[in-house]
């Protein structure tokens, strides 16, 4: 026979129930306290040599609006909002120089800091600190993780853009007048900044509706036998995007290299140098070359 009276709630029934009632408590604890937790955080992540890049105001800010995201997200378990956190936070903080270990590190500095503070509140009664902490670890974790994830995918993102960015400087593609681009090369040039290359100046043709394109190569020390046959293919490319090619500058090392690997030279409109270069593009134009001789004063 039941011995729990007529509407007595049993034991295991009371402690679930107080169970669903641990995060709103421990949340409520960790808004109270806010102050001396967060600052006590912030010390923590100053003894820990992190985030030092940024300024004590920058530190202040951020170190509250994070806490009391990472706060939120235990209320609420929003791992939505936290990832859309995550990524603003990352795009404020990463052109200051924060590296993913800075930001883990912080991470976890708080979610320890916060349980030893549910530590201290609850560790007169052990079974009550076994359950907070039981609600609590997991929902921190998945903070962590999430946090952690979205900055790494952030950087990447980043890193990615100033990559592109790069090689976009590194090979500019220039309109110099209508319907005629230069493209000059400095530095080495690799297979992969070859293919780079080819896909930016196809792009320029298309953009410009460019005739002629002078690829001006005085800037690249060598060549190898890749790169000088993908050099061939952007020629072709070129011309069935209806644009001849001019490549000028030609060093005695990269000539030697092409003919010596055998590269198709009938395929090339080679000039000495960038001047004759723009000269013979400008007379495929259909424009007049003249050239004004500098008189003396006599």
């Amino acid at each position: 026979m039941d011995t729990h009276s007529f509407g007595e709630v049993p034991p295991e029934d009371q402690e679930a129930s107080s169970d669903d009632q641990l995060l709103p408590q421990l949340v409520a604890h960790l808004r109270e306290h806010r102050g001396t937790l967060r600052d006590d955080w912030a010390s923590r992540i100053h003894d820990s040599h992190l985030l030092e890049a940024m300024t004590p105001q920058e530190m202040v800010t951020e170190t509250t609006s994070v806490y009391d995201n990472y706060v939120g997200v235990l209320e609420t378990g929003s791992v939505e909002a936290l990832q859309h956190y995550a990524r603003d936070l990352s795009e404020r903080i990463i052109p200051r120089g924060v590296e993913t270990h800075e930001v883990v590190g912080i991470v976890l500095l708080l979610r320890d800091v916060l349980a030893r503070s549910l530590f201290e509140k609850y560790q007169s009664d052990f079974g009550l600190l076994n359950r907070v902490l039981n609600a609590y670890e997991p929902a921190a974790n998945r903070i962590a993780n999430t946090v952690a994830v979205s900055f790494v995918d952030e950087r990447e993102r980043v890193i990615r853009q100033q990559q592109d960015a790069i090689r976009e400087l590194s090979t500019p593609v220039l309109p110099v007048r209508e319907r005629l681009l230069i493209l000059p090369i400095i530095g080495v040039l690799d297979g992969e900044r070859a293919k780079q290359l080819t896909e930016q100046l196809l792009r320029g043709i298309r953009t410009h509706r460019a005739k002629v394109v002078v690829i001006d190569i005085t800037g690249a020390p060598d060549v190898d036998e890749t790169v000088a046959n993908h050099l061939v293919q952007t020629v072709d490319a070129s011309r069935l995007m209806g644009a001849s090619v001019i490549i000028t500058g030609l060093s005695p090392t990269i000539a030697q290299t092409l003919v010596t690997i055998g590269v198709d030279l009938s395929k090339m409109n080679t000039i000495g140098d960038l001047q004759g270069g723009l000269e013979e593009a400008e007379r495929l134009l259909g424009y007049t070359v003249t050239r004004k001789e500098v008189m003396d004063g006599s």
